[in-house]
């Protein structure tokens, strides 16, 4: 799909770069096709008998990931996060194994994240709440953001990632945060300089009052911003201000209140790649990677 087929499609074609298999080799665990495994790691990874980028990788036992994960940040391959996260082979699949975030994108696993939409009903229309992420956050630093998104760390749900980031990144109660609903569950798959990242995402959507006033509590995030939802719209139309994935669920949301048209060519379009990515390296096709 050409990148200038409209302005939203192109944050679409933007979040799915990936073209398999690229300089990766297909890797496994436990025999099950998993991810795709970066050419940094190739010589480490023979050499630890897992196998040759001819015939692709296999962890044998996943369940030694995380001793993995830590070796390989102390050698050097990655920065740790300090943040461990589920593995599983693809979407809807049982938990193998877990590993620190930062080593996700080397071996090209699905990871999980939440967004939170905060919206303001007012007089003159629906009003959504942006943050600015910090300028010494490691990724996307300055950019706009979500009021609550984050990864799920492992062994939380969804639910559970929501209202832990909600606390931390905005100070919003458990109680407030606990009647978000969620809206949608997006994927991509994406080259990004720390690796292939293939991302579902957790929508929701929370209703706020008027007189809600974030406030950052962890230093993620440097100011808060309540824009009318058609600014919003404006930004991801004709800028790339927001964070790469913010603009995703944001297209999500013009599509469900009708700033984009859902029964239009564009909009079928868009909500077929929301839903099912436009890689096939996207999570929920798993059949690429056997």
């Amino acid at each position: 799909m050409p990148s200038n087929a409209s302005p939203f499609l192109r944050h679409l074609t933007d979040c799915n770069t990936v073209i398999l298999p690229g300089a990766r080799a297909p890797l496994a665990l436990g025999g099950t096709p998993s991810g795709w495994l970066a050419p940094a790691l190739f010589t480490r990874m023979e050499k630890a008998g897992f196998g040759t980028p001819d015939k692709g990788f296999n962890i044998p036992h996943p369940s030694g990931l995380e001793a993995l994960g830590e070796e390989l940040a102390q050698e050097g391959f990655y920065k740790s996060h300090h943040e461990l996260f589920d593995v599983y082979p693809d979407m809807d699949q049982p938990v193998v194994g877990r590993i620190d975030r930062g080593a996700l994108p080397l071996f090209g696993f699905v990871a999980t994240g939440v967004h939170m939409n905060g919206l303001v009903r007012k007089a003159d229309g629906l009003h959504l709440w942006t943050g600015r992420r910090a300028a010494n956050k490691r990724l996307d630093p300055s950019k706009l953001d979500h009021l609550v998104a984050g990864g799920m760390p492992a062994g939380h749900t969804p639910r559970e990632a929501l209202v832990k980031e909600a606390a931390e990144e905005a100070s919003i109660p458990a109680v407030l945060a606990e009647q978000a609903v969620q809206s949608g569950r997006l994927v991509y798959a994406l080259d990004r300089a720390e690796g292939l990242r293939r991302d579902i995402l957790y929508c929701y959507d929370l209703y706020l009052p008027e007189s809600f006033e974030p406030s950052a509590a962890d230093g993620e995030v440097e100011s808060f911003t309540l824009l009318p939802l058609t600014e919003a719209y404006r930004i991801v139309r004709d800028t790339d201000a927001f964070k790469f994935n913010v603009n995703l669920v944001l297209i999500d949301l013009f599509l469900r209140t009708g700033l984009i048209d859902p029964t239009s060519a564009e909009g079928m379009a868009l909500r077929t790649g929301l839903d099912r990515g436009l890689s096939p390296a996207s999570p929920g096709r798993s059949a690429v990677l056997g």
